[in-house]
């Protein structure tokens, strides 16, 4: 009995993302800056984490108390009701 030979599968290779911040020179986030921190926020008011978004650690860390700031200010809200 002969052996089949299936095709190979390609492993899974994926892009490294960069962080954005680090590229355009952003290196102080303010939490009054409602429009780059709405970036990092998803539909329903969570945090985007760092996989999808392609942020370096220390920028990361950064966008998430900056929004936590933002929350207890009253500028983002906790959670979005539809």
């Amino acid at each position: 009995m002969k052996k089949q030979n299936f095709p190979k599968r390609k492993k899974n290779t994926f892009k490294k993302k960069h962080c954005l911040l680090c590229a355009k020179g952003i290196y102080y986030v303010d939490y009054k800056n409602i429009e780059l921190l709405k970036s990092y926020i998803n539909f329903s008011g969570k945090i985007i984490p760092r996989r999808i978004t392609g942020l370096c650690q220390k920028h990361q860390r950064i966008i998430a108390n900056c929004i936590k700031r933002a929350r207890i200010v009253a500028l983002l809200p906790f959670i979005k009701k539809d």
